[in-house]
Parts: structure tokens; sequence; C-alpha cells
């Protein structure tokens, strides 16, 4: 299936690494031109370099701080000058799910839950109200939201509220796009194959003072294909919600976990 993304121009945060990096790539690989947006200018210019080399079409590192609004509009223009447009956003820039011990309600203080939406909502919030004006002057565009499963799980307050809070902003910003050509959507990755699941991996072998065999077979259990999605899975997944061909999909959520055993949704 030929995607259509062949000249499309798009944006990608959080970039540099993980499912960011995943998706940048196959997005040119598809043909698409691509801005790849994170804060680490080195990492983001290595990052680059793998992404360029996918496609024919046109790479661009532009490093930005999604936590901050100037930041956020000076990239989109930025990215708007360089690439004459932008018709794809997909927002992916925040902090992995489980990057800390999880604290009790107790312990739990306003700052821990302030980060995760500063970064992740509000992020994803200041990238859109920058590059939807730009899609709906041209009538066309598509915002693809990465959260997490972690939206349909109790096991994390700040994990839950920062993932469901993003697939209620999706669909709010789908309604007031949708009629103006601007498909929006969120996907819902979890637990998946990146750079940070070795080292996760050894620390909760070491901390249970098992082998790590034993704690990756726990892991692929966790899913109903019987082992952990990889990035780039999660990317194939991304692509389609971006292109021309996903427009009968427009404020819903994507599972894109390898299926949670036991649960229906509906």
């Amino acid at each position: 299936m030929d995607l259509q993304l062949g000249g499309k121009r798009a944006i990608v945060t959080g970039a540099s690494r993980g499912i960011g990096l995943a998706v940048a790539t196959t997005l040119a690989a598809e043909g698409a031109d691509v801005a790849l947006v994170a804060r680490d200018a080195a990492a983001l210019d290595e990052a680059a370099a793998q992404v360029d080399a996918a496609g024919p079409g046109r790479v661009v590192a532009v490093p930005a701080d999604t936590a901050d609004d100037a930041s956020v509009r000076a990239m989109v223009d930025t990215v708007a000058e360089r690439l004459g447009g932008v018709d794809v956003l997909v927002n992916a820039a925040a902090r992995p799910a489980g990057a800390g011990p999880l604290p009790s309600l107790t312990d739990l203080t306003d700052d821990d839950v302030r980060v995760e939406l500063e970064t992740k909502l509000l992020g994803y919030l200041r990238c859109a109200r920058a590059a939807a004006p730009l899609m709906t002057a041209q009538g066309w565009g598509r915002i693809v939201n990465i959260s997490g499963l972690n939206a349909r799980k109790s096991t994390s307050l700040v994990g839950s509220v920062r993932n469901v809070a993003v697939a209620s902003m999706t669909a709010a910003l789908a309604q007031e796009l949708g009629p103006r050509g601007v498909n929006v959507t969120v996907v819902h990755p979890g637990l998946t194959v990146t750079e940070r699941i070795p080292g996760m991996i050894a620390d909760r072998a070491r901390e249970r003072g098992v082998d790590e065999t034993t704690v990756s077979a726990e892991l692929d259990a966790t899913t109903t294909i019987g082992r952990m999605i990889t990035a780039q899975e999660v990317a194939d997944v991304v692509a389609f919600l971006a292109s021309p061909r996903s427009i009968a999909i427009n404020g819903d959520t994507v599972a894109a976990g390898g299926g949670t055993p036991g649960v229906v949704h509906y």
C-alpha cells in the first residue's frame, strides 16, 4: 500500500531516540521530508544522519524544548521556512514511562505531576497550537500524539493522568480541526523495545535477584502476541495515521502494545 507520504513535510518531536527516532526514520523511508526535534543538539545531529540515509527526502535537525512556548514557535517557523510548510506533526517528546520509582500518595508532590503535564500534555499542545494553523490554511494535515497504555491502567497515578489527558486533548483537537482537513489521533504504545530496555531489564533482575531472561519472559507475557513490541512496529502504525490513507480515523485512540491480556476495550 502506498501511504501517499511522498513530499509531505513532517515534524517529529522526541526524535533523537526511541519511538520518535523510529517514526522519523519510517516517514523518511516513505518519502516524506522530516524535521527532527529534540533538546540535545548533538544527539539530534546523529539521529538526523540515520534518518537522512533512510529516504530520498530532505532531513533537518531543529533543537527545541517543547516545555517552552517560544522555543516551540521558533522551531515551527524554522521548519516551515526550511521545508516550505508543515503537513504532519508527530508529538513524541516526553519522559519515558517508569522513568523513576512510583511515589505513594503521601510522598507524591505537586511537582511530580506538574513536570509530566508540562512536558507531555502541554508540550504536545504547544506544538499542535503552533503547527495547526499552517495545516488548516492549506486544508490538510495530520497530528499524531504518542501517549501510552498507562492510560488504561491504575498502576501509576502520574502515568495514567498524563496519558488520559493526552487522549482527551486529542479528541478535543480532532473535533475542532477535523472539519478543516486536519485529523488528530493518539497512539498508546505499551512497554516498547527501545535503547533503554536492556538497562531496565538488568536493573529489575538485580533488584529481584533473578536472571535477566526471567524478567524478559515476564515482560513478554504482558502482551497477547507473547513478546514486547519494537519501536519500529509502533512507527509503522504512526506512519499510517500520519498519511492521507487514515482519513477514517479522527480523535480516536489506537493501541499499539501487542495486545493486553484479559481486557476488552470497546
